[in-house]
This record gives structure tokens, sequence and C-alpha cells, in this order.
């Protein structure tokens, strides 16, 4: 962390859901997204355990209170846009976690998102019934 912030920030993408994270050192570590847990705001515990994967993987979660803003795109996304945003964070504290993390791929931008529709189809590759007579 940077002497005049007590703050670090970073951003997640993921398809079209941008999060951005701002984590702290803390006494009593927690994770909210859009002013909620991460168990209110994803519902499913799989979801949840997506979005704080990043910080169980760097024995983190003791350590770190972290405020989240998620938008666009569908609840997954979004969780994995949380857990891209967070591993950044966490390598701006801690540089030498970047291994640990580098291997569980979670420091990658996963950049698949949906193709565009083509002119003519009806899908981006879907294609109407073609018949011979």
């Amino acid at each position: 962390m940077t002497a005049t912030t007590n703050f670090i920030t970073a951003v997640g993408r993921r398809k079209t859901s941008i999060a951005s994270v701002r984590m702290s050192v803390a006494n009593k570590p927690s994770v909210k997204v859009n002013g909620k847990t991460t168990k209110e705001y994803f519902k499913t515990d799989d979801r949840a355990k997506v979005a704080e994967e990043a910080l169980t993987i760097a024995d983190s979660a003791a350590a770190y209170a972290v405020t989240a803003h998620v938008e666009g795109g569908g609840v997954a996304a979004q969780a994995e846009a949380l857990r891209h945003a967070i591993s950044r964070a966490i390598i701006s504290a801690e540089p030498k976690t970047r291994a640990t993390l580098k291997t569980a791929g979670l420091l990658t931008r996963d950049a698949r998102a949906k193709e565009r529709k083509k002119p003519g189809l009806v899908k981006a590759r879907k294609a109407k019934q073609w018949s011979k007579r």
C-alpha cells in the first residue's frame, strides 16, 4: 500500500461485467459487494466461493476488508470479475503471492465473450433451415 492512501484499488473484468475493488488492512475481515455480503449478493455458496477464491488461495482472507462495486453481465460473470479484481489487489499488497495466484489462473483476464450477430443469420453462426426444393 502507498503511504498516502490506506487502501488498494483494482479492476477486474469478465464478459461484460466490471468489478472495482477497494482493499484495506483490517482487524475484522469482510467482503462487501454493492453494500451486501457475498452470500447475500450472489445467493448461492458456489458463486460466493468463486468471488472469494483469490483470498483463500493467497491465504489473505483474515487480513483484508474488501469493498467492491460490481455491474454489468450476469451473476456468474460478476463473481469471476470480482475474483479477478481481488487477485490484482492482493498482488499490489503482497507481490510474493503472484506465483501462487498465477498458477491458479486467477490473474488471466478471461477474454471469452459472446460473438456478435452477423447479418442474414439468426444468431452469430446459426442460419435458417435451408430447403433444396
